[in-house]
Formats: structure tokens, C-alpha cells, sequence
């Protein structure tokens, strides 16, 4: 009698050979149907507090597992995609919000902080030359806005 335990799959043996199968037959834009089908029935199931608490777990797995050049490479690529897209308005418009967002969380001496911190990191990396240069074309810039 043959032993039927060496005939059967594994769980895993048969997912695999089923996504293969799966794969072979469909193609890019049915896995954009299906998954968009899937985002809209899981955002029917689920609120923003199950959106909030997935994010921060998928972002700190992958604080866990990426460097800072990781982030510095995906920003990059982020910010070049964005650019590419948008022009100067979509830019004024949200520093716009995000500064009116700022400004309604925080206070004076939030302000004063940062600016002491980021006077004193400026310091730290730049010479005379570098303030006299940012001067003059604040200069600049300030006689042409009064000559206007």
C-alpha cells in the first residue's frame, strides 16, 4: 500500500503553486482591480484609529530595519517625484498649512527655541563669509521690495 502522508502537499507547497498559478494567468491591471477592491472594503471595516495604529507599527518595524542614508535615499526620491509634479503654488500652499498648523500648537518660546537652536547649528557650519554673503542679499532684497 502506498503511503499517502509523501502524496500530499504542504500548506505552503500548494500557496506557492497556487500564486504561481495565479501570476501566470492575470495580469497588472487585475491585481490593481483586486487591490483597490480590497482597500475599499477594509476602509468600509475600519476606522482612522485602526489606520493610526497600523502605521505606527509598520513604522517602527521599519525603524527597526533601515538606517538613516535608508531614509535620506527614500526622501529624496519622495521629494524628486513630488517635484516633478507640483509646481511653486502646491509648495506655498502647504507650508502655508503646515505653518498655520504649527503656529496653533505651539508658542513663543517654542519659537525662540528652535531659532536658538537652529542659529546655533548654523554657527557651527558656516564662517564670516557665509553671513556677510546672506546679508547682501538680504540687503538686496529688502531695496528692491522698497523701491516697489
Amino acid at each position: 500500500m502506498a503511503d499517502n502522508k509523501s502524496k500530499t502537499m504542504s500548506t505552503e507547497e500548494a500557496g506557492r503553486k497556487g500564486g504561481e498559478a495565479t501570476a501566470r494567468n492575470h495580469d497588472k491591471e487585475f491585481y490593481e482591480e483586486i487591490g483597490q477592491k480590497g482597500g475599499e472594503a477594509t476602509a468600509k471595516n475600519h476606522d482612522k484609529e485602526f489606520y493610526q495604529e497600523i502605521g505606527q507599527k509598520g513604522g517602527e518595524a521599519t525603524a527597526k530595519n533601515h538606517d538613516k542614508e535608508f531614509y535620506q535615499e527614500i526622501g529624496q526620491k519622495g521629494g524628486e517625484a513630488t517635484a516633478k509634479n507640483h509646481d511653486k503654488d502646491f509648495y506655498q500652499e502647504i507650508g502655508q498649512k503646515g505653518g498655520e498648523a504649527t503656529a496653533k500648537n505651539h508658542d513663543k518660546d517654542f519659537y525662540q527655541e528652535i531659532g536658538e537652536k537652529g542659529g546655533e547649528a548654523t554657527a557651527k557650519n558656516h564662517d564670516k563669509d557665509f553671513y556677510q554673503e546672506i546679508g547682501e542679499k538680504g540687503g538686496e532684497a529688502r531695496s528692491r521690495q522698497n523701491n516697489d
